[in-house]
């Protein structure tokens, strides 16, 4: 029998909204790891197939769906003692205006993603709103206006959350193997001067994921590893990134900001159809979707010096996003049709027969070229570590099982982003969950393994350039 750390005792009602995957691989590292009365934790779910589930666990389930109708009736009713933990794992519900009740009510919250109202992805005409930048800014503003208070911990899932600690693991890895100070910074300036001090251009996101199933991707079904509704609706938003000081050229069809952090720049092209050269232990060099992510924009905002309209140094950074094998099959269907599939499958752990999912960010342009660093879990380990999900859901159920943590342990720091968070506690609660955390260096660049037969438009200048590394 295994004996699991208790972190803490949560007081009053523990409220999940949503339980789809994550929320499903979410729940058994609660009731592992946080000590609580039974009868106070909640579902929030409207689909009624969970039930079954939910009931032969004595975890009450409200099959409704959270609105901006009924958000605060809903909550309200459950949190009236003032005091709690909302954990929302939903889709089309407002992180924002949940956040900002809970932290009205004096209740901890914590998220995955700033999700907006059912209608925002598909229905808001002007694609600068519909960017992860103006979604970001919004909850960044909310903190300017409120500081302290009840902790709310935004975007703390796998990626947004678990790789901002990554990068600072990978940036005292590589402070060590150069011999420079490995003094760990206090503050946020701190790191940024770290990072510039290393000679850091750029922060890509690289993940390739190799998990596979035995049986073939029937046609019409999009089969993904995570939440299909979730990648869906980020592919369809415009590709995005932080920009970087060390880029001399920008997309003609890319826009950037005057207002906010300034740290992103945005194109009139969806992500899940943008390409870009990147790097991972097992394959090597690989095409990544830029699909956009709030981490894109957290990171480069968080490691800059200098002003943010005309910053000394700031790194670009951006996902570079290899999904699974079934996952690309499904996208190509959706974006070659025009259609949307309307059956969604995301692989359970008992059918895929291999893979892992490897994610990581790529630190590139230093003295030593580029060091990938982070997580190489298998779904077979997945399995023997935690029920209910794939290696895909446990990077992300493990880093909520950290923010919670972390939140409990601090529950006056307002809102939060992982970025801003004591990584070294966070990754102490998650390292058990993800599987090998390695640091591989690679001497390759942008440049190499190109077509010669198809002369493309390069800049030599610098192998590290966006230029070079944005594939269509």
């Amino acid at each position: 029998m295994t004996t699991y750390p208790t972190y803490g005792r949560i007081d009053g009602p523990i409220v999940m909204i949503g339980f789809g995957s994550i929320g499903r691989g979410t729940l058994p590292l609660i009731e592992r790891h946080f000590d609580y009365d039974a009868d106070k934790l909640v579902v929030i779910e409207p689909d009624d197939g969970v039930h079954t589930f939910l009931s032969q666990r004595k975890i009450r389930h409200i099959a409704e769906k959270v609105t901006r109708e009924n958000y605060r009736d809903l909550l309200g009713d459950l949190f009236k003692d003032g005091k709690g933990f909302c954990v929302n794992l939903s889709v089309d519900t407002s992180s924002l205006d949940i956040m900002k009740y809970c932290r009205e009510l004096g209740v901890l919250y914590i998220d995955t993603v700033v999700e907006p109202w059912e209608g925002f992805y598909f229905e808001t005409q002007n694609n600068a709103e519909r960017t992860n930048y103006a979604l970001r800014q919004r909850v960044r503003d909310e903190a300017a206006a409120n500081p302290g208070g009840p902790t709310a911990v935004s975007c703390c899932g796998a990626n947004p959350g678990m790789v901002s600690w990554f990068v600072k693991e990978a940036l005292l890895t590589l402070a060590q193997d150069t011999g420079k100070d490995v003094t760990t910074p206090e503050t946020r300036a701190g790191w940024a001067t770290l990072m510039q001090s290393l000679g850091v251009k750029g922060v890509h996101i690289a993940e390739r994921d190799t998990q596979a199933r035995r049986t073939p991707r029937p046609r019409g079904t999009f089969v993904n590893t995570w939440s299909v509704e979730g990648f869906i609706a980020e592919g369809f938003q415009p590709a995005e990134l932080g920009w970087g000081t060390h880029e001399t050229w920008m997309p003609e069809n890319a826009h950037s900001y005057d207002s906010g952090c300034q740290a992103a720049i945005w194109f009139e092209r969806p992500g899940a159809i943008t390409r870009v050269h990147t790097w991972c232990p097992t394959p090597g060099p690989q095409f990544g979707f830029l699909v956009t992510h709030n981490e894109a924009v957290s990171i480069s905002d968080y490691y800059t010096v200098g002003d943010a309209a005309n910053p000394d140094y700031r790194p670009t950074c951006h996902y570079a996003y290899h999904p699974s094998d079934d996952a690309v099959l499904s996208l190509h269907e959706m974006f070659g049709s025009g259609v949307t599939q309307t059956r969604h499958h995301i692989m359970e752990p008992d059918e895929i027969s291999e893979g892992i999912d490897e994610l990581g960010v790529l630190l590139y342009g230093h003295e030593k070229n580029a060091l990938w660093y982070g997580s190489r879990l298998s779904n077979a380990e997945a399995v023997e570590l935690a029920p209910y999900q794939n290696a895909t859901g446990l990077q992300v159920s493990s880093a909520v099982l950290a923010g919670m943590v972390w939140a409990l342990e601090n529950p006056e720091a307002g809102i939060v982003e992982t970025d801003e968070m004591d990584h070294a506690r966070c990754l102490e609660v998650q390292r058990p969950y993800l599987g090998p955390v390695e640091a591989h260096y690679t001497d390759w660049t942008p440049l190499q393994n190109r077509w010669e037969l198809f002369p493309e438009d390069i800049d030599e200048s610098d192998p590290w350039l966006f230029r070079n590394v944005l594939a269509s």
